[in-house]
């Protein structure tokens, strides 16, 4: 596929032509003459982001007070339908912004290893997932007498759906992955894991914190029970926004999540002494929402929305493309290897390369106006954001990098890596 696409190819063409690009002018651009693609980690602030906060801060606190509340306190669940439509391939009334991730994380893997039948209580997920997942499911699984089965996967390639099915069986109550690999960008497919899952009887919870936002997800067509992901990556909510959670209609009564705050309480005014949780997945929202960033993932949410998820697929695939042929072209024969799959249908949306000297080189190109990051071991991501990033910024990347090593600029810079990456 995308046989147009190739490292001699003029990219300036390609921006002229695109669908999206009149977003890139809806983003703050304060920065603009540096090419940004670490948006996998932290995106730029949409405008309507910035405005939707400040309208909290300036305008509805000042004006209303505690006042506010009496919309404020549905905000959370709002934010939640507008991004089950928007992004995620789910219903009204199954998505909730709450929390962080790996809060949301805890929440449900405790949920569903607690309403598992005896004799289940084996956590499934691969070696190569997100750390703070492995802590936390392997938190779970001491807290409840289980034990958490750990597959190997390849690094950058990303998880096999056949090592899945050759841990899973009798024993296990649940299986936890990250829809795309932090390191690499491999995309797992989603609909045979979660049926591997569930030919084994044990539910699926989904990490989608790389993939919301760049790729077309589809909870329900895959009929995925659990998920969960942040909102400031490539949903561009803010630096710390709040996450979500999302749990099918069906299995709402049937979970009860181990921390009962008073905003999953049913009547919570009421303040009566002992816990019984709404219905619906309010239930699992914990205590009072932080409004201010709820506000921001609503409005990033409706941004999504208007370019369309199946555009900025189409157009996150044409970048991540682009840059393997130049990376084919440009890189490989200065010492980088891909540490992505090669297929662009396989991969999210970042592009990995390898070098062995990947962190002087990343510090290098965050001097020549590149700012990627890096990830162990030697590894540089190349995140690309279809809404503000352009054809020609990822050839001028690319070329920024070869010239950064054929020049050996980059070895003046220290060789340890610092604290954050």
């Amino acid at each position: 596929m995308f046989d147009d696409i190739h490292a001699e190819a003029d990219p300036t063409v390609w921006d002229a032509a695109d669908p999206l690009a009149g977003f890139r002018a809806r983003f703050s651009l304060d920065n603009a003459g540096v090419i940004y693609l670490d948006g996998n980690s932290l995106g730029r602030p949409p405008r309507s982001v910035q405005a939707a906060m400040r309208d909290i801060i300036d305008g509805q606190w000042p004006h209303s007070l505690i006042k506010g509340w009496d919309h404020w306190i549905d905000l959370p669940a709002r934010a939640g339908d507008r991004l089950a439509g928007a992004a995620l391939g789910a219903r009204p009334g199954e998505v909730l912004v709450s929390d962080s991730t790996s809060v949301n994380l805890y929440k449900l893997a405790a949920a569903a290893l607690a309403a598992a039948p005896p004799g289940r209580r084996v956590i499934v997920t691969d070696d190569d997932n997100f750390p703070t997942d492995r802590y936390v499911l392997q938190g779970v699984a001491e807290q409840y007498g289980g034990e958490l089965r750990t597959v190997e996967t390849d690094i950058d390639t990303g998880v096999d759906p056949q090592a899945v099915a050759e841990a899973v069986g009798g024993d296990t109550a649940l299986v936890s992955l990250s829809h795309v690999a932090y390191r690499s960008g491999a995309l797992a497919d989603m609909t045979e894991i979660t049926d591997v899952a569930h030919d084994a009887g044990a539910l699926v919870l989904w990490d989608l914190c790389h993939s919301v936002g760049s790729v077309d997800v589809a909870l329900r067509d895959c009929d995925v029970d659990l998920a969960v992901g942040c909102t400031y990556k490539h949903v561009n909510a803010g630096p710390g926004a709040p996450a979500f959670l999302y749990v099918r209609e069906d299995l709402h009564d049937r979970l009860r999540q181990p921390i009962w705050g008073w905003f999953s309480q049913a009547d919570q005014f009421d303040m009566d002494a002992g816990y019984r949780p709404q219905t619906g997945v309010g239930r699992f929202a914990v205590g009072t929402p932080g409004v201010v960033g709820v506000a921001g993932v609503l409005a990033a949410t409706e941004l999504i929305a208007e370019a369309g998820m199946p555009a900025i697929r189409e157009k996150s695939m044409r970048l991540g493309e682009y840059a393997a042929r130049l990376v084919a072209a440009r890189l490989t024969p200065l010492g980088f290897t891909l540490a992505s799959p090669a297929d662009p249908l396989r991969r999210g949306g970042h592009l990995t390369v390898r070098h062995p000297q990947a962190w002087q080189i990343s510090q290098a190109m965050r001097e020549a106006g590149v700012i990627p990051d890096y990830r162990t071991p030697e590894r540089i991501r190349l995140g690309f954001a279809p809404l503000y990033n352009g054809y020609t910024e990822v050839r001028d990347a690319i070329d920024r990098m070869a010239e950064i090593v054929s020049t050996e600029a980059h070895v003046a810079y220290p060789a340890d890596p610092g604290r954050v990456t």
